[in-house]
């Protein structure tokens, strides 16, 4: 049942011809926090990730986001970035998800939306 429950959602999950694929030709380079596995092909020349969980672009951190689009060569397992004090860690894009950022007033955060202030006034053409 689960075989066939994968081959019918494809989007959820990396395809049958993917782990194929992988299985046979793809050279494991690392993992990242959250747990997304990266590999390659032909000494780096094809690279890809297979996700643990959403597939999800904004999920690959920056350190291997540019290790997939060969913006450098040595994976971040062998040459991690140098990271600044001020840096926050990656977060992947909450946008759509109930996770995401509703500012005050906004109608689709929780409560009630403040009442005016008394400091706008309308705008009325003469």
């Amino acid at each position: 049942m689960n075989f066939i429950l994968r081959l019918l959602t494809w989007w959820d999950t990396s395809t049958i011809g993917t782990q194929i694929f992988t299985a046979r030709h793809g050279e494991k380079v690392g993992e990242d926090a959250q747990g997304n596995v990266f590999y390659q092909k032909d000494g780096g020349k094809r690279r890809w990730v297979i996700y643990n969980g959403d597939m999800e672009a904004s999920r690959v951190s920056p350190e291997w986001h540019g290790w997939l689009h060969h913006t450098w060569q040595k994976p971040p397992t062998e040459a991690p970035l140098p990271r600044k004090a001020w840096e926050k860690p990656h977060q992947e894009n909450l946008t759509g998800s109930a996770l995401a950022y509703r500012p005050p007033g906004s109608i689709l955060s929780p409560g009630h939306a403040p009442r005016a202030r008394g400091d706008y006034e309308a705008w009325s053409p003469e």
